[in-house]
């Protein structure tokens, strides 16, 4: 009974999400707008309207504003594919950072940003403020994402322009960002926010955060390769499977397929092996048949009997 009231209020689902949204609100309220480095998207104009105005105007706040109108687009654009999880995450995405910078009513002695840590990383290594930056805030977004979560902004920009233009996903929100972060770094060198750093290496830094907060999305998504899939064309197809059966333990697959070049039938075995197994995999198949044709891919998710589960 529990297990089917659980399935139906995916409870687990929504705190990751929340928690997601609490680290992107992190890396964004507590390291970067004080650092003038600015990711894209929703975000980045939030911050740019932040500075415009002299820092009077909550960025969190701001967020929020434009997400609402974007959000509504979306579901009369896309139907509700953008339901009650990309609400949440883009309003506690939103309410975190505006907490963490102490700009929510009773919460203003909060303040992370000018704690001494922070000030010092300002400073003195302003390159690791950016990465720890950019780490919390792919990590929150990764998070977000992989509990099937959303936080509006430029993601539903770029399922209506590929629904309505045929641009693709990935290149609409490069196209977004990369403009946001243009935008940003000409307010920043107009209205001279950062005397001690040039507007086009700050410019330069939000590149390098995109960069790098992408990267920990997709590791957070598709997990670090932890296998390879062989294929594995040989003669001797029957003694490489095997060795792979009897030394390694491992199941495999014989695929029937046909050689153009040779024009001939022949088995093409498949096989999942860990990383540390690779290596003598391939000494092995090398030494049965120094002709044997090998192929190795990434595998980032496996379910079955010899390997761990992905969350």
């Amino acid at each position: 009974m529990k297990k089917k009231i659980f399935s139906r209020f995916p409870v687990i689902d929504y705190i990751a999400i929340i928690f997601g949204a609490a680290l992107m609100g992190l890396g964004i309220g507590v390291f970067l707008v004080d650092a003038k480095v600015v990711p894209g998207g929703v975000s980045g104009l939030a911050m740019a309207i932040h500075y415009l105005t002299g820092n009077k105007v909550p960025v969190g706040m701001m967020i929020w504003a434009f997400n609402i109108p974007l959000f509504f687009w979306g579901v009369k654009e896309l139907g509700k594919t953008f339901g009650a999880r990309t609400f949440v995450g883009f309003s506690t995405s939103s309410f975190f950072i505006d907490f963490f910078r102490g700009d929510i009513p009773g919460f203003a002695s909060v303040r992370l940003q000018d704690s001494p840590t922070i000030q010092e990383l300002i400073q003195n290594d302003f390159l690791f403020l950016v990465l720890v930056g950019a780490a919390l805030l792919g990590l929150g977004l990764g998070i977000i994402f992989k509990f099937k979560g959303s936080t509006a902004g430029s993601d539903i920009v770029a399922a209506i322009m590929q629904k309505k233009y045929g641009v693709k996903p990935g290149q609409a929100i490069m196209l977004v960002d990369f403009f946001v972060i243009a935008m940003a770094g000409v307010v920043i060198h107009m209205k001279d926010l950062s005397p001690d750093r040039p507007a086009m290496v700050l410019t330069l830094y939000a590149v390098f955060l995109l960069f790098i907060s992408a990267k920990i999305i997709d590791i957070i998504i598709d997990g670090f390769d932890y296998a390879r899939m062989a294929f594995i064309i040989s003669d001797k197809h029957a003694e490489i499977s095997k060795v792979i059966q009897t030394e390694f333990s491992r199941g495999i697959t014989a695929l029937k397929s046909y050689g153009v070049y040779k024009e001939i039938d022949r088995d093409v075995l498949v096989a999942v092996v860990t990383l540390k197994e690779v290596g003598e995999l391939t000494d092995r198949v090398k030494s049965i048949d120094p002709d044997a044709f090998l192929i190795v891919s990434n595998v980032h998710e496996i379910q079955g009997n010899g390997f761990r589960r992905r969350i």
